[in-house]
């Protein structure tokens, strides 16, 4: 594949992933400080739900008529987490959260058997296609994000005032509430955005990764900001990179390439800031010689067992003949045949062969015969009365052979 070809694949899902993280990595900072990370979770779900009840009013998923549906429950839920704010609450907003998640996700499996193909269109919300993102649903991206964005700039110092110290901002006399159904407003409108494209695992990580990588780094929100884009933007174009040449799932890839991101840069920051940077560094290298080892470890039992179990497989052809074995007559073993033929029925045919080849009694050789012709869906000839060294049982055990390619 030539460059151009890769631009043309693989340009749309880069802008969509810059454009993802210009405006998470802010609201990450936000999120992070409030302490609700799992709110991206809960809203991702109060959205997948407002799109599966459009679903079962006949309103196809990705139009604006479903949009309107998961808009209007993301309000109700922005609603809901702002009346759970308390200046003195002896429950944590994150409880309440997460509750809201596991009601919208219990409400959502409850609906999906109700909607025609509602399971593979709770697993699109759930995953995405961002690989396949078209550019008018990245304008239509940008200008959501950019009113978002111009709405926080205006009122950023209130917004960073409740996220920074809540208890100042309820002592200074600001309606915390007021501003607090604002914000998550705001912020579900952007995951509904979000999520329909993406899907819900990359837009958490588009959250907090960037978010995280700043606040490690820097105290001060401007310098913040620009690493959590800057670093967005770096980590993000890797991730695209290695996906297109590992030929990997984009999505998981650029989480994958954002999770190595985040240790890396969580060991050199740990070395820089620590008072001895010699013994951070010999804590590091022990952290990783433990990682180390542990993989080893891993790789060598998984080997051992995989090779175990493998053995047990290449085995498992002798266990109908040693079930056959132990049978102590003929209807035992008819029975241990028609077993087999239940559950493995390629398998049964080479036992009824086996069993039909030893001469077995008439009437034990009928059933087994009739099984046959069930499984089999014709008559390959059998005569039960005869011998199986007869030319008519010889010929009929060939055609059950080639029938099952034994």
């Amino acid at each position: 594949m030539n460059t151009k070809s890769l631009l043309f694949i693989m340009l749309p899902a880069f802008c969509e992933c810059l454009v993802l993280v210009g405006i998470h990595s802010y609201l990450g900072i936000h999120v992070i400080k409030r302490k609700v990370v799992f709110v991206d979770l809960a809203f991702a779900q109060i959205a997948a739900l407002g799109t599966l009840i459009a679903f079962l009013f006949g309103i196809p998923p990705h139009t604006g008529g479903s949009f309107v549906f998961a808009l209007l429950l993301t309000v109700m839920g922005a609603g809901v987490f702002s009346l759970c704010r308390f200046q003195k609450s002896k429950i944590p907003q994150e409880a309440v959260i997460g509750l809201v998640y596991a009601i919208a996700a219990a409400a959502a499996i409850l609906l999906i058997d109700q909607a025609p193909h509602g399971a593979e269109h709770l697993k699109e919300i759930m995953t995405g296609s961002i690989l396949w993102v078209k550019w008018s649903s990245i304008l239509t991206a940008l200008g959501v994000y950019a009113a978002v964005g111009l709405f926080h700039f205006i009122f950023r110092q209130r917004f960073f005032l409740i996220s920074d110290d809540p208890d100042r901002a309820w002592e200074s006399g600001i309606n915390v509430r007021f501003w607090d159904f604002l914000f998550y407003l705001s912020f579900g409108v952007v995951i509904t955005v979000s999520v329909d494209v993406a899907g819900v695992l990359i837009v958490f990580v588009f959250l907090v990764a960037p978010a995280i990588l700043a606040l490690l780094i820097s105290n001060r929100v401007r310098t913040q900001l620009l690493v959590g884009w800057g670093l967005g933007v770096v980590v993000t174009s890797l991730g695209l990179c290695l996906a297109y040449v590992g030929d990997l799932s984009t999505g998981p890839a650029v989480i994958a390439t954002y999770g190595a991101t985040m240790l890396v840069v969580a060991a050199a920051v740990y070395i820089f800031r620590a008072p001895r940077r010699t013994a951070a560094v010999k804590t590091v290298g022990l952290v990783v010689l433990g990682f180390t080892i542990g993989g080893i470890v891993l790789t060598f039992i998984g080997t051992r067992l995989g090779a175990h179990y493998q053995g047990h497989e290449l085995h498992a052809d002798g266990a109908g003949e040693r079930e056959i074995e132990a049978a102590r007559d003929p209807g035992e073993q008819v029975d241990a045949i028609l077993r087999w033929f239940d559950t493995e029925p390629d398998r049964g045919a080479a036992l009824a062969v086996e069993f039909l080849t030893d001469d077995a009694p008439p009437f034990f050789r009928q059933t087994v015969i009739d099984r046959l012709v069930e499984i089999m869906g014709d008559d390959p000839g059998f005569v039960a009365t005869e011998s199986m060294d007869s030319p008519e049982n010889q010929d009929a055990l060939a055609r059950v052979r080639a029938r099952f390619h034994q």
